[in-house]
């Protein structure tokens, strides 16, 4: 286990400082190429061990993220897993990047009227825990995807630690015993689950207890040695569709056939020049390299470095950017397979020095609306309240030959459906369509349709120097709020000059409106008077459900960063 570095002692500003043009950051914290072993950062230190091991053992970077994926399922059982989905970016040594689409799919049968009755869209509370809300996991699929085109050891090698881990039990963590008694309705909703993870009594199992999934071993190891098809077809689909279209609650039309024809396909990678570093993210399904480059790049006229992380004016223009790059992901954002997103226009430097424009510093926009990108077709702005999320993971992997991969697996809420098969989850990612497919009678981007990806907020992230030296690997969990937080920390090691330690462990802001949320407990509490009197009349606190992990590289060393509020380490081989 490689310790973080003490935080360093940093002059910050604190006061108002005027508007000057941006200077690039100093040209010291330009990274040199990587010749170290290489390095996990994940969210629980069973999971960081486990793709330490691969590394150990001659895996790369991809090797080791499957690791830490399968091993997470079994030690993080809330927040991913195989009946879950995710995103993966793989970057070279020369800076290359490419993209691998795990998200879940809708089953054939679904369409508009999916999550409504009576023309109405239900209630998020009667959606879940059920069948209704599951899509077919895509997780396996990207693992074997991504395992053919850039695995250095033999597959069945990948699932050894998550199958000691479920065979021979783990120590239950102060974290996971939290989330069950938080989360107990969707984790007792399946009998087998809450024989599982509570005590005869009801109470979940106590910190420090030893415990093992049979089941999910048993999953791991059919899957280790046969291949994705033992849990694409046969009896593990057959479970899988069994499960949903019988469930107590929400028993929805799901097959195995549906389940037979996952694919997870290789997806266009979206970079970015962002003053001198190249920022690359996911596209659709996922909103996260859209809107991250949109709130970095409206920013990129301001000198943020000289404002510094405790400037009011500083987050005051973090606050305006996200406004304005969560409208354009709220109307333009979807599974480009089914609706034309712009995506070029959305990344268009000019498109965005245009919405940057917009931006006041000495006050808010009293009205913020989606923009019109180059090659945008008007699509319904399909509001809905952001649902709290607890079930997503995000971690990083760096091989020894320069190969970095930033990968973010969910199954949604804390313990996705709340349905348990063969020892594993599955997902509500359906929850993350729009309920009501259209708004003032024009459709949605981000509708229900059969076999249509939901709009993803998951925002795995890799970023370069000029010369396509890695620089950082970062990602993050927490539904909506990932964006942001995944910005936020860009921001605090690119402009800021902090550690990605402490960029991760600053304060989250969150400003997808007209309210401007910071993180209840932080020192972001002291800037509600400022932010109120810069404009913004709706500042409330916000309880913490963030979660980020990130790998970067300084004067050619590895270092991991994970966040104190989470279990998180990273770890070496």
């Amino acid at each position: 286990m490689t310790p973080f570095p003490r935080a360093a002692r940093r002059s910050l500003s604190a006061a108002l400082l005027p508007l000057v043009l941006v200077a690039p950051p100093a040209a010291a914290r330009s990274p040199a190429p990587v010749h170290v072993e290489g390095m996990v950062s994940a969210a629980d230190p069973r999971a960081a061990a486990a793709g330490a091991e691969i590394l150990k053992a001659g895996g790369s970077a991809t090797d080791a993220a499957l690791a830490v994926m399968l091993a997470l399922n079994v030690v993080e059982p809330q927040s991913s897993g195989i009946g879950g989905g995710g995103f993966l970016l793989r970057g070279d040594a020369r800076g290359g990047v490419e993209t691998i689409d795990g998200r879940e799919r809708a089953p054939a049968a679904a369409d508009g009227q999916w999550f409504l009755r009576d023309g109405k869209p239900l209630p998020f509370g009667e959606v879940i825990p059920g069948g209704r809300s599951v899509g077919v996991p895509g997780a396996l699929a990207l693992a074997a995807e991504a395992h053919k085109r850039y695995g250095k050891l033999p597959w069945a090698r990948l699932f050894q630690p998550a199958i000691r881990l479920a065979r021979d039990g783990f120590l239950v963590t102060p974290r996971l015993n939290a989330t069950l008694a938080r989360a107990a309705r969707s984790a007792t909703f399946d009998p087998d689950s809450r024989a599982l993870y509570y005590t005869a009594d009801g109470s979940p199992v106590a910190v420090g207890t030893r415990l093992k999934n049979p089941a999910l071993a048993a999953t791991l190891a059919q899957v280790a040695a046969r291949g994705i098809t033992a849990f694409y077809t046969g009896a593990n689909a057959a479970a899988i569709a069994r499960e949903v279209s019988t469930a107590r609650v929400g028993a929805s039309p799901l097959t195995e056939a549906d389940v037979a024809a996952y694919r997870a396909p290789l997806r266009e990678p979206l970079c970015g020049m962002y003053r001198q570093w190249r920022i690359c993210g996911m596209g659709p399904p996922s909103s996260g390299a859209t809107t991250v480059y949109a709130i970095l790049k409206q920013l990129e006229r301001f000198d943020l470095t000289a404002l510094g992380p405790q400037s009011p004016v500083a987050w005051h223009l973090i606050a305006e950017s996200m406004r304005l790059a969560y409208a354009d992901r709220e109307r333009y954002l979807g599974d480009a397979d089914f609706v034309k997103v712009p995506v070029t226009g959305l990344m268009d430097p000019a498109y965005l020095a245009t919405r940057s424009a917009l931006i006041d510093p000495a006050k808010t926009l009293a009205l913020v609306s989606a923009g019109t990108p180059p090659g945008a077709q008007r699509l319904a702005r399909a509001d809905g309240p952001p649902q709290e999320e607890h079930g997503t993971t995000h971690f990083v992997a760096v091989d020894r030959w320069g190969s970095a991969v930033s990968y973010t697996n969910t199954i949604e809420s804390a313990f996705g459906s709340g349905l348990m098969v063969n020892g594993y989850f599955l997902n509500n990612e359906l929850t993350d369509f729009n309920f009501a497919p259209t708004t003032d009678g024009k459709p949605a981007a981000n509708a229900v349709a059969g076999g249509k990806r939901p709009r993803s907020s998951m925002s795995p992230t890799l970023i370069y120097d000029a010369a396509g030296h890695l620089r950082l690997a970062v990602g993050a969990a927490g539904g909506t709020t990932i964006p942001a937080q995944v910005a936020k920390a860009i921001i605090g090691v690119l402009d800021w000059n902090l550690p990605a330690q402490q960029a991760i462990a600053l304060p989250v802001l969150y400003s997808p409106g007209a309210t401007v949320f910071v993180e209840k407990g932080s020192a972001h509490e002291a800037l509600i008077p400022a932010l109120q009197a810069l404009g913004h009349a709706d500042v409330r606190p916000r309880e913490a459900s963030f979660k980020a992990n990130a790998v970067e590289v300084v004067a050619g060393k590895l270092v991991g960063a994970a966040d104190p509020r989470s279990e998180g380490a990273a770890a070496t081989p």
